[in-house]
């Protein structure tokens, strides 16, 4: 996920709440969601078709997810605590691996019937399935329209986003298939369609989760540079050094950044707070870094290098024996 830059001046965002536009649009797709489903599902039964079946199956899958996205932006805006210093922002990332794994669960159902309905393919009404195949496609346009605004900087509304807009064009593929069974007797085409659906599915979730684990592991940002950053860093003339650098997404948005600095000369620590400023300004502004915490050293520490490694679990078992408190 490449998030935009900010355009606004220096702040914490992993401290403050959800943005509320979020809600209201997520309760605007929640309610399309839970209509059209219902539609589909009662078309598919009295068309016999398992692909509108299956769509609607996935639409019932989708306001799952939407309610899953609902709750988890209530909890990430939650306020931080001395617990949580972060506050509860990956609730979303989790929200996010759970509804992938509803998207699974549905296409186990999906492929489990369409293969049944290969071998022995069984009639349908294509009328029908049409008008419902148009229902879905209103239906999830909208929600794609009314979510895309927050899916560009929120991994959670981005998933819900791309599965409005995975089932828009599936509902389109059902509709085709609908008119084509009008005029042909294709009824195996019903389950193929099926298996297409299934397949988009798991592309969908696929590259949700990745970008999800990649948030859960603290992996750098995509699009982030830390090349870049450091040479930016030691281009300045108060620093001889860059190194030890770290960033990681706090959650959907943000990036938390933590490095060493060498100075040229022993300084003043107010001197350093002047730097320490600038140096936030301008991450801010060009690499979207907006909680950096800075190490300042008079002599370089550890080998220089630009990743820091970590230490082994070994080293670290003293530092563990207590048992975890609750949160």
């Amino acid at each position: 996920m490449t998030l935009p830059k900010p355009t606004t001046g220096y702040s914490h965002p992993a401290h403050s709440a959800a943005p509320e536009t979020s809600v209201p649009r997520l309760l605007m797709a929640i309610g399309l969601n839970f209509l059209i489903p219902a539609l589909q599902l009662a078309g598919g039964i009295l068309a016999n078709s398992m692909a509108l079946i299956s769509d609607a199956v996935h639409n019932f899958s989708d306001l799952t997810g939407l309610l899953i996205s609902y709750a988890a932006l209530r909890i990430g805006g939650k306020k931080p605590s001395p617990r949580l210093t972060f506050g509860w922002q990956r609730a979303e990332i989790l929200g996010a691996v759970a509804n992938v794994g509803i998207l699974v669960g549905a296409v186990v159902f999906i492929v489990y019937e369409a293969i049944a309905r290969l071998g022995n393919p069984e009639p349908v009404a294509g009328g029908i399935v049409m008008i419902m195949a148009g229902a879905g496609i209103i239906g999830n346009g909208l929600s794609a329209l009314i979510l895309r605004p927050d899916a560009a900087h929120n991994l959670n509304i981005r998933g819900a986003f791309l599965h409005m807009l995975g089932d828009f064009f599936t509902s389109l593929a059902v509709l085709v298939a609908g008119a084509v069974l009008i005029w042909k007797p294709w009824f195996w085409l019903d389950p193929l369609l099926c298996l297409f659906i299934a397949v988009f599915i798991l592309k969908n979730g696929w590259d949700i989760l990745k970008q999800a684990a990649a948030i859960l592991m603290n992996a750098t940002p995509q699009g982030l540079d830390l090349e870049a950053v450091r040479r930016y860093l030691e281009s300045r003339p108060e620093i001889d050094s860059a190194h030890h650098l770290h960033a990681w997404h706090i959650g959907n948005a943000g990036i938390a950044f933590t490095c060493h600095l060498t100075v040229v000369k022993d300084q003043m620590i107010s001197d350093t707070e002047i730097l320490s400023e600038k140096l936030r300004h301008h991450l801010f502004h060009e690499f979207g870094i907006d909680h950096p915490v800075f190490q300042f050293e008079t002599i370089t520490c550890g080998d220089g290098d630009l990743i820091c490694a970590l230490p082994s679990s070994s080293h670290t078992a003293r530092f563990t024996a207590d048992p975890v408190k609750k949160l």
